[in-house]
């Protein structure tokens, strides 16, 4: 025994010596001796815990605990561990600390054990968290082991218990708050959900309704219990919100139903509580609600919202509930007044509530607004409303009720079935007054639902009911109210109108008899009452209107007449007693009077009352008063009885919209009339004048597309409206006339017209119209290019005119269109000879008001003798006097203008502005000879658009037009007009391109430029501005290619009656083809021809542009047409001559004689040829007096030569042919073509020296122009026939050099290749191999073009190689290339094919190839 004792010495003395490592050996060694040794687990572990060995100190002590568990010192051992270490073994720390109390009440000392219970829970407390300080309080609750020892001296169970709901209501909050910040923030979160599931996942765990029972339990304070009992009530509220339906939400509702329910039976003043119990009964009927809980409701809770409602409610006149008994009498001998007045002295409210129906409904809605959440509310408020019949206010709050419902079901999981019925019966009820008959629909389904739920639903039957009545839908109807009746047969509404639907029905008689019989039990003293007996008595009266309908028995004032009156005097405010009197007086009493003032005041006290506003709106209609015809109509369609309901039988009134789309149309206001007439159009489809309406609103708001459509429906409908009111069409087909001269269907738009007319020919405006579309027709055809019709039309205008002109000699407009009818003979003055002299001399004499052509006269001189003469005129002066005929007539007729217009000064402006331009025109049509600077004309033209300047002085088109006419006289003038023209209109395309035309005039390019390029900015389609643009190109840069894609985009755009633009643009277009070395294709060619072809039409006298045309012609070989213009040119330029001997008409005359001898020469008319050509050369020598400049000569001479040569070369006359040759040949300065051809000449003479003559010249030529395909073409070929092998050589090289160029055209190509083949065919004996490898390399270096395959088809014979040459072939015609008709046909034509051989005829019926194709084709068929 000495050794374990000696050791635990050895030990005891190494801990107080501090000698932790020797203890703990020595220990360790006692230990493994003796494992049940108490001491040394205790010495191990205290020394071990001095080291801070923990964790084996932890383990030591432990041991020590086992061996001897009721031993205190082991235990304080683990607890001195256990503090050393903080929170991080509180857990361990209370086990031990409960334990080591456990010995003391063992042992009984009391003392020892609190101190250990007091040193945990304050360790706890400064060193744990919250929820370990928690846990710690468990060590004292009455389910601790030591409670009951040391009970008194440790803190109550119900302090202990709110500090752990404390403690679990921070860390609950705290978590959520966390949890809710970290889940929102992820994508597709929603805080609504992601609120529920936090709180679902803390809730689930928690253990706070079990701490606030357990302080309920415990708490000896009624405070505090009754605090802890209203934070119960709402914890499981919040419990019960959050759980997903179930069996546990519902066990969970019962509890809070049953928290609720007894803090309402010790009359506990917590408002939720209450609230769930009186919310969440959900009663079939309010009368099933318990009255005294609600009125002690009231009194706990004066000020809630709910409160309110219920006072209001329960003092109503409809409350089911008794009055409350009247409060005791205070027994006091000395009462006076004064105590009578204060019946709740101790503060608490009345319970009668208020006597006002004002204040009880102000005090209601007040209550409402406090109480959104409560459903009850929401029942009581929307019943009472209904008694009110304020209808819109029940709609609202019921739509906001049912919300309400489903949001509540959805939370406490309890359906609201009653609360739900009710509310959607007082909403449909609601639905079917309020804005009739517009919410039928959802009140019909509503009630639908209700019958499906309860099949003698009462508001469900009357509401279909009624609903049906309104659609006049009255058998339905009747089968609904006789069950609604069955249900309530006490009930004096259902019963009338029960009856009511039976007499609109058609059954009178026993409707007026039920109707009686009802009013019998109608107590006439009741006030509220009043109104069903109005109502009941004007039925009896419509009735008995209807049963008996003579006119007597209607006049007769005891009948029907003496029911509406009455009705009146029950409710004095009853609208349709007034509608029926109105009738009354209107049809059969003949008193007008009377009648408006009934309908004025049925439709001011009900703007349903559809008929009386019909009759008001026509009665304002008929005195002009749109206005007020306006307001009627809106408040009729604001009132909703005018659209019937989807699905109703019932017709719906469209004389509404179609009023205020009239009177919208007076004001103006075309897109709010399209609507209106689109309304009435819905309703009443086939209304003919309301289709008549919108096609005229949408034809003055500019949408002429959909008016087409509108007056083409309109006419579908006018046989009935003709069967009604004969004549009453003809305005439909009138605007559908106006709308096709809109949109420039101008035919079809004087079709009308004359079809209009041909009904009522007296319709002045309409053949006014007609008038104006003819001449618009006419100017419309002169920019299109179709001259002829312009001049039909202007023809025509000229009749109507003279046919309108007896009974509206004064209309503006008609000497307006005459005068633009004889302008457009100025324009087309290739049909002048049409103009008819004799119907405008009689249409100018009309009226005989001569006074009225003075305007200006003195100026311009146009009077009426040259329009007025009468005489014959040879046939050269015919056409000149014509033209004066016409322009004088136009300004005769633009001032006849300005006479009518003297009343309105914007239509003299536009007359003057009008004969401004016509005088213009007049200046603008003399001849230039005859023309200087400045004319009469143009200074008559001048003080026109000053006078129009002076009368309308805001009009940019006013000062455009003066700008332009003194472009000459006065540049600063013109300039300031065209500054004032573009401020009033600075997006004016047309201003800006005249003010760039006068910059030009004046050299000024770069404002030019400016000018132009801001017109071209406002209007990219104004050609004008390109062709400015155009000559800027011309006259800066000189850029030809440039200024011909300008003019060519300006002729694209351009009307057919701009001659500055076709003029350019042929003139550019020539020079362009000058410019080019390749030649022009033949749509290069047609569209410069069709401009010029439009500008002879226009101005047949301008000789130079009838001159370029015929150089285009002889491009296009249109030999015959050229030789005729060129013959007649040549005439008048003879004759101008012989009269003036000026030299320019000399040059003229000279240059086409030249053209004409080229043209005849290409028409082989050879000795016409000589003999012009000749001239030519005569007129164009340098001392001949002509005015011809040194380049002009020698191209005019050169020609002559060349042609006269020709002529005589083909003529058979070689020798003669050179001698005008060689002189050409000086003439050319080198030309190599001239080279070429005179060598060709010099060959075709046979003569040795000649020929030798032509090889020198081609050397020359070569040696000077390498580039000249045609010379070395010539060459080869001479080489060819001479078998000249060295000259072949060296032709060769060149032809291959030239074939592998790219500058050359597809034609050449194909000559070179063909010269190629024939010097290859000339090689030797291996030839054909030579010829077949100069054709392959021709296809392999061009193999898109046809002429290398089409040889080697004929040389292979082969299928697929010709249906390549036809491909390459079909790619190679115009436009895309330069392909002839007969190479095209040769292609076609080696397939061998049926079909390709008649393609190959088609294309070239002038060529052999085609035809012996398709003979081969044939031939080798059969």
């Amino acid at each position: 025994m000495s050794g374990p004792k000696a050791a635990l010495k050895a030990i005891g003395a190494a801990i107080k010596s501090q000698k932790y490592d020797d203890a703990i050996q020595e220990a360790q060694k006692l230990l493994a001796a003796d494992p049940k040794s108490y001491q040394g687990s205790l010495f191990l572990g205290f020394a071990l815990s001095k080291q801070n060995k923990n964790e084996e100190a932890e383990k030591a002590y432990e041991s020590a605990t086992k061996l001897k568990s009721s031993d205190p010192q082991a235990w304080q051992g683990l607890i001195q561990l256990y503090e050393k270490q903080g929170s991080h073994k509180l857990e361990l720390y209370q086990t031990a600390a409960l334990r080591l109390a456990e010995i003391y009440q063992a042992a009984d000392d009391k003392y020892k054990c609190q101190v250990v219970v007091d040193t945990f829970l304050g360790f706890a407390k400064n060193q744990g968290t919250r929820l370990q300080c928690k846990k710690a309080q468990e060590i004292v609750l009455p389910t601790s082991p030591i409670y009951d020892y040391l009970e008194g001296r440790i803190p109550h169970p119900g302090h202990t218990y709110q500090i752990m709901a404390q403690i679990t209501e921070f860390e609950e909050k705290e978590r959520i708050n966390k949890d809710i910040g970290e889940r929102r923030t992820r994508l597709g979160a929603k805080i609504g959900q992601v609120t529920v599931e936090v709180k679902r996942e803390v809730l689930r765990d928690s253990d706070l309704e079990e701490l606030y029972e357990k302080i309920i339990d415990w708490s000896n304070d009624d405070e505090i219990r009754r605090q802890y009992e209203e934070k119960l009530l709402q914890r499981c509220l919040d419990v019960l919100i959050i759980l997903p339906p179930g069996e546990q939400k519902v066990e969970r509702r019962n509890k809070v139903l049953k928290l609720a329910n007894d803090m309402v039976i010790i009359k506990h003043p917590y408002k939720l509580a209450w609230d769930i119990a009186i919310g969440w009964t959900d009663p079939k009927n309010i009368q099933e609600l318990d009255v005294n809980i609600l009125r002690e409701y009231c009194m706990a809770f004066p000020t809630s919202g709910l409160a309110q409602v219920l006072q209001g409610f329960l003092s109503s006149e409809i409350s089911p509930f008794p009055k409350p008994p009247p409060p005791t009498p205070v027994q006091n001998d000395t009462a006076s007044d004064e105590s009578d007045g204060d019946e709740d002295e101790g503060g608490g409210v009345s319970l009668e509530g208020p006597a006002l129906l004002e204040d009880r409904l102000l005090i209601m809605t007040e209550g409402m607004a406090d109480s959104g959440k409560s459903i009850l509310a929401h029942r009581l408020m929307g019943e009472y409303y209904q008694f009110l019949e304020e209808y819109e206010s029940v709609v609202e709050l019921m739509r906001n009720g049912r919300r309400l419902v489903m949001e509540e079901a959805n939370k406490i999981g309890l359906k609201f079935e009653n609360s739900s019925e009710s509310m959607t019966a007082l909403l449909a009820t609601a639905l079917v007054f309020y804005q009739s008959p517009k919410n039928h629909p959802e009140a019909k389904v509503l009630f639908d639902g209700l019958l499906v739920r309860n099949p003698s639903s009462t508001p469900a039957l009357i509401g279909i009911g009624l609903i049906y009545e309104e659609e006049e839908d009255y058998p339905a109807a009747i089968e609904f109210l006789g069950r609604a009746l069955k249900r309530d047969s006490g009930n004096i509404k259902i019963k009338t109108e029960a009856a009511w639907v039976k007499a609109l029905n058609g059954d009178y008689s026993q409707g007026k008899e039920e109707l009686e019989d009802s009013m019998s039990n109608i107590d006439t003293k009741d006030q509220k009452m009043r109104e069903l007996l109005a109502q009941t008595q004007y039925r009896i009266g419509v009735c008995m209107w209807n049963i008996d309908t003579t006119k007597a028995a209607r006049k007769d004032r005891s009948g029907a007449y003496s029911y509406f009156l009455a009705a009146l005097k029950s409710n004095l405010n009853f609208a349709p007693a007034y509608t029926s009197l109105g009738i009354y007086y209107a049809d059969y009493s003949k008193d007008k009077k009377r009648s408006r003032k009934c309908f004025q005041k049925a439709f001011e006290l009900s703007s349903s009352e559809v008929e009386a506003a019909e009759r008001l709106a026509r009665i304002f209609a008929e005195q002009g008063e749109w206005e007020l015809v306006e307001v009627v109509a809106r408040r009729v369609v604001d009132s909703g009885k005018v659209r019937p309901s989807p699905g109703s039988k019932k017709k719906g009134v469209s004389w509404p919209f179609a009023a205020l789309g009239v009177a919208e149309l007076n004001k103006q206001e075309y897109a709010k009339s399209i609507v209106s007439f689109q309304s009435a159009l819905r309703i009443t489809p086939s209304d003919y004048h309301c289709w008549v309406g919108l096609g005229e609103s949408y034809h003055n708001s500019g949408r002429y597309i959909a008016a087409t459509k509108a007056f083409q429906h309109a006419e579908k409908f006018e046989h009935e409206v003709e069967q009604r009111k004969s004549g009453e069409t003809w305005f439909a087909k009138h605007m559908l006339a106006n709308v096709k001269r809109e949109l420039g269907d101008y035919d079809e738009a004087i079709e009308g017209y004359k079809g209009v007319l041909e009904g009522r020919p007296t319709e002045s405006g309409v053949a006014m119209a007609l008038i104006q579309a003819l001449v618009e027709s006419a100017w419309d055809s002169v920019e299109k290019g179709l001259f002829g019709h312009a001049i039909r039309r202007a023809t025509e205008t000229i009749d109507a005119a003279l046919g309108l002109v007896e009974s509206r000699a004064d209309a503006f407009n008609l000497w307006r269109a005459a005068g633009d009818a004889c302008s457009i003979f100025t324009w087309v003055q290739s049909r002048i000879s049409d103009f008819p002299h004799a119907k405008v001399r009689q249409l100018l004499q009309a009226g005989d008001n001569r006074s009225a052509y003075s305007v200006f006269d003195e100026v311009d001189g146009v009077g009426v003798d040259i329009v007025f003469a009468n005489g014959l005129y040879s046939a050269a002066e015919e056409d000149g006097l014509n033209l004066t005929r016409c322009f004088h007539a136009a300004i005769l007729a633009h001032k006849r203008a300005i006479h009518a217009s003297a009343h309105d000064l914007h239509a003299q402006a536009v007359a003057y502005y009008n004969l401004g331009w016509a005088e213009h025109r007049a200046h603008v049509c003399v001849s230039p000879e005859l023309k200087k600077k400045s004319t009469r004309y143009l200074k008559a033209s001048v003080r026109c658009f000053k006078r129009a300047i002076e009368l309308e002085a805001g009009n940019s088109e006013f000062w455009n037009a003066l700008g332009a006419v003194t472009s000459e006289l006065n540049p600063k003038v013109a300039q300031h007009s065209f500054v004032r023209s573009l401020f009033l209109n600075e997006r004016s395309a047309q201003a800006w391109t005249n003010l760039g035309t006068l910059y030009l005039l004046q050299n000024d390019f770069g404002l030019a430029n400016d000018a132009f390029t801001r017109a071209q900015s406002s209007d990219p389609d104004f050609a004008h501005a390109w062709v400015g643009q155009g000559l800027l190109a011309l006259l800066m840069t000189g850029d030809i290619k440039e200024a011909n894609l300008l003019f060519t985009h300006a002729m694209g755009i351009s009307e057919s009656s701009s001659l500055i633009v076709q003029r350019q643009y042929a003139q550019s277009a020539f020079d362009q083809i000058l410019a080019s070395k390749t030649p022009s294709s033949i749509t290069e060619l047609v569209q410069p021809l069709f401009a010029l072809n439009q500008l002879q039409a226009m101005a047949p006298t301008d000789l130079t542009y009838q001159h370029l045309s015929t150089l285009f012609l002889e491009r296009i070989n249109d030999l015959p047409s050229a030789v005729v213009a060129l013959s007649k040119i040549c005439t008048t330029v003879e004759a101008d001559y012989e009269v003036s001997e000026s030299p320019s008409s000399l040059s003229r005359f000279a240059l086409g004689k030249a053209d004409l001898a080229r043209s005849q020469l290409s028409a082989r008319s050879y000795p016409e040829a000589i003999d012009n050509g000749e001239t030519a050369l005569q007129l164009s020598a340098d001392d001949a007096g002509n005015e011809l400049s040194t380049e002009a000569r020698q191209k005019c001479r050169l020609s002559a030569h060349l042609t006269v040569g020709l002529a005589h070369y083909y003529s058979e006359k070689p020798e003669t042919a050179l001698q005008y040759f060689l002189p050409a040949l000086e003439e050319s300065n080198g030309n190599p073509d001239a080279f070429c051809l005179l060598a060709q000449v010099l060959w075709a003479t046979g003569d040795e020296g000649s020929r030798n003559k032509a090889r020198d010249n081609l050397f020359d030529c070569v040696e000077n122009h390498p580039e000249h395909v045609q010379s070395v073409l010539l060459l080869g070929i001479i080489a060819i026939l001479d078998q000249d092998s060295e000259s072949l050589e060296a032709v060769t090289a060149s032809l291959q050099d030239i074939r592998a160029t790219s500058t050359i055209s597809n034609r050449e190509q194909g000559q070179v290749g063909e010269v190629l083949r024939a010097i290859a065919a000339l090689s030797g004996s291996n030839h054909e191999k030579e010829v077949l490898t100069k054709v392959q390399t021709d296809i392999f270096l061009h193999p898109n073009l046809p002429h290398g395959w089409g040889r080697l088809a004929e040389i292979e014979g082969d299928e697929y190689t010709a249906e390549m040459a036809l491909k390459t072939a079909l790619e190679a015609v115009p436009p895309r290339g330069e392909l002839e008709a007969d190479d095209l046909s040769r292609a076609f034509g080696g397939t061998g094919k049926v079909g390709d051989a008649q393609r190959a005829v088609m294309f070239a019926p002038w060529g052999n190839e085609g035809w012996l194709s398709l003979s081969a084709a044939l031939s080798g068929r059969d």
